[in-house]
């Protein structure tokens, strides 16, 4: 039976320190310390080293069944659609299609592992186990890579 991970997006597999920071109006009112509401930013993010390659290898994996799992801010509505077309410009949509899931109730979701940089949203009660990426336990992608080969 394959296990069901999810995987958030923001810290984990696309950049938001790095293009938060680079935001041409990042120390602009009203964006000034919410970056989450910064035009475009979500569309443009660079990857994180090693998450790409990281999770082609979950998604090609075929003990797991694996989605995106991520928060979109509600106050920009745009987000929700550039996180959509985000994920579609770094994976083959053959694999990702239909594969993303935003919601504010990450403990809401059924599965084994969700893979996540901040406790917030419920990922810290999810019902699985959450790996706390960059962590002392899971700091990067091999980390990661390491324990779900394991099981």
């Amino acid at each position: 039976m394959q296990k069901i991970v999810y995987i958030d997006l923001d810290g984990v597999v696309a950049d938001f320190e790095k293009g938060r920071k680079g935001h041409s109006m990042g120390n602009i009112t009203p964006y000034k310390g919410n970056p989450d509401k910064l035009p475009g930013l979500f569309k443009d993010l660079d990857p994180i080293e090693g998450a790409i390659e990281s999770v082609n290898k979950l998604l090609d994996a075929p003990q797991f069944d694996v989605y995106f799992l991520s928060t979109a801010p509600w106050d920009n509505p745009e987000a929700w659609m550039h996180k959509r077309l985000w994920i579609d410009q770094h994976f083959e949509t053959k694999k990702i299609r239909k594969r993303l899931i935003l919601s504010h109730q990450k403990h809401l979701m059924i599965g084994d592992y969700l893979i996540d940089d901040r406790k917030n949203n419920g990922a810290s009660e999810f019902r699985g186990e959450w790996l706390h990426f960059g962590s002392d336990s899971f700091p990067d992608w091999v980390s990661v890579l390491d324990y779900l080969n394991k099981i």
